[in-house]
């Protein structure tokens, strides 16, 4: 449904996977299953029809102009909720499609040539009449073939001494030659995509993983990969660099950093001390958010609270607006307005998990608890 409850669409699929998805080829490389024949997650799900439905309306009306033998999936919305756009995946890449829900037609936008392996591979213009889409780079390196290819030299793990205690990864990086293919696969070029069908490239090639528009549609935050790689901990511990752009694509900063993380404090609950969770403020046109721990990120510190929230508004040169603490760890947050929001945490040890009512306006410093609960505890 969209946010006003007006639309629904209704997605189909078959029960079970098809032979030919059962046999497709797979690389296992840091933590992610992908089809390199067509740059997506070999465990994605499909849909191959959709309807749609009126929320007062008592037919389900058929969109015409769907991509024969359909594979679809990645759905989102346009900011204004006339339209909608999906992926449609083929025997050799992905395309992508929109579709006009003032006359329910479909139509292809992209050829066979978006970069789907990091996840959601674009994202809305929040005028609703353009895309950024995530497309494979021109002239991109050949996979190379670990099964044949000789080896470089040995692979050295270095000790340096310190205690780290890592979680069993499945499918993570193991040499060179998987870093290499690893880098092909991410790596990709940023393309501004017009509803009109021109295309023009808004970024050079990269390890792109997330996009997000501010709310007014004055700044992007893009998030990047870097190296150094590890065989220890998945992709999403990799190093990666978070800027800011304004919605044209000139570079106004680096907002933050994450280091590698494979040397985190024991425990399901530890993290790193940097900035975490870094978004936009629903409820503000340009306003970052993000939230810093408390206690170094170790679980074993005793420490009243454990994260702490944080705002910063566009231009993004002054200091830092402490909004709440929390008890434990951060877990997420609802905007709401200027006097209410809901933030949301938990702590693994006890399965407890709190809801507090707060004020973003900092004229009231006190979050009130609204719930307090165990979630594995049986409610009636």
């Amino acid at each position: 449904m969209d946010s006003r409850k007006e639309q629904m669409l209704f997605y189909y699929r078959n029960s079970f996977k098809s032979l030919a998805e059962l046999n497709q080829p797979e690389l296992r490389l840091g933590g992610l299953r992908i089809n390199p024949e067509v740059n997506i997650s070999s465990t994605i799900t499909y849909y191959n029809n959709i309807r749609y439905k009126k929320t007062y309306g008592k037919e389900l009306q058929t969109i015409s102009g769907l991509p024969a033998d359909a594979r679809m999936t990645y759905f989102s919305f346009s900011p204004d909720e006339t339209k909608l756009a999906f992926t449609n995946s083929t025997d050799h890449g992905v395309e992508l499609w929109v579709v006009d829900l003032t006359d329910l037609t479909a139509r292809r936008m992209t050829e066979a040539a978006i970069n789907a392996n990091a996840g959601m591979p674009y994202t809305w213009f929040p005028g609703s009449s353009a895309l950024l889409v995530r497309m494979l780079p021109v002239g991109r390196a050949s996979l190379i073939e670990t099964r044949t290819a000789p080896p470089e030299g040995p692979i050295v793990s270095v000790s340096d001494g310190q205690i780290s205690q890592n979680r069993t990864y499945q499918d993570l990086l193991k040499n060179p030659y998987d870093e290499a293919n690893f880098e092909t696969l991410i790596t990709s070029e940023l393309y501004r995509v017009d509803l009109n069908g021109t295309q023009e490239r808004w970024k050079e090639a990269a390890m792109y993983i997330d996009e997000e528009f501010s709310p007014g549609g004055d700044y992007l935050l893009l998030t990047t990969l870097e190296h150094p790689f590890s065989y220890v901990v998945p992709w999403y511990s990799f190093p990666n660099r978070t800027d800011l752009h304004h919605a044209d694509g000139r570079f106004l900063m680096t907002f933050s950093r994450q280091p590698l993380l494979d040397n985190l404090p024991v425990g399901f609950m530890a993290t790193w001390q940097g900035k975490r969770n870094i978004h936009w403020r629903a409820d503000k046109p340009a306003t970052l958010a993000w939230v810093e721990a408390l206690d170094k990120g170790d679980p074993e510190v005793e420490v009243p609270f454990r994260d702490e929230l944080f705002q910063l508004e566009a231009p993004f040169t002054g200091i830092p607006q402490s909004l709440v603490k929390t008890i434990q760890r951060y877990a997420g947050v609802i905007w709401g307005n200027d006097r209410y929001a809901v933030i949301l945490d938990r702590w693994w040890n006890s399965r407890n998990s709190k809801t507090y009512l707060f004020d973003p306006s900092g004229s009231n410093p006190d979050p009130r608890i609204l719930t307090d609960r165990d979630y594995q505890d049986a409610y009636s």
